[in-house]
């Protein structure tokens, strides 16, 4: 199996979050990966995959994920049955960060406890 047949599912993520100005190369048995994702959690999931696939030193590939937009975690589009608490267990895997959520989104929200579908939320760096 090739280096890049290896890792093809976190090639496959990188398109599917948009990941910008992407490059891939091999040489010498070591896949090379470059790219922007548009958020620290999109770097984040491109790099849960790679440990996945790899483990968490892997020799067999070297990535240069960069991030564009630092000023935020991410941004999430709300879903129907979602409320802040469990989106803040999503991201942050600790659902009473809900109230970081809440205070970073004051201009949309109102209520912590009133989301709506389709609404775009800021998720915060912490």
């Amino acid at each position: 199996m090739s280096v890049k047949a290896k890792y093809q599912e976190v090639l496959t993520l990188g398109e599917q979050l948009g990941v910008k100005d992407g490059a891939v190369s091999e040489e010498g048995g070591v896949l090379k990966i470059k790219g922007v994702a548009n958020t620290q959690y999109e770097k984040n999931l491109m790099w849960d995959k790679i440990k996945e696939l790899g483990g968490d030193s892997p020799a067999d590939i070297k990535a240069n994920i960069t991030v564009e937009d630092t000023s935020v975690y991410a941004r999430h589009t709300v879903k129907g049955g979602e409320s802040l608490s469990k989106i803040a267990k999503h991201y942050y895997g600790d659902a009473m960060k809900y109230k970081e959520i809440f205070s970073a989104n004051t201009g949309i929200l109102k209520n912590p406890d009133v989301i709506h579908p389709d609404q775009v939320l800021v998720i915060p760096n912490l």
